[in-house]
């Protein structure tokens, strides 16, 4: 449903994705590094929430009918 929606002129992701990796230090990729990977953590962690409200509903739904 929220892949229907238009993005966001100033997405944090796309700027992201977009920024050249050249400039920076052996440390400071590191560094992203491990920010992208407790970032992705934290996403999964929310996605895997998201499918447990959304299995619940649906579970409720099924019930009730």
């Amino acid at each position: 449903m929220d892949d229907d929606l238009p993005r966001l002129k100033n997405d944090v992701l796309q700027a992201l994705i977009l920024q050249p990796l050249e400039p920076l230090s052996v440390s400071e990729l590191t560094q992203r590094i491990a920010h992208l990977q407790a970032e992705i953590e934290r996403t999964q962690n929310q996605l895997a929430r998201a499918d447990h409200v959304k299995a619940d509903a649906e579970a409720l739904f099924r019930k009730s009918i």
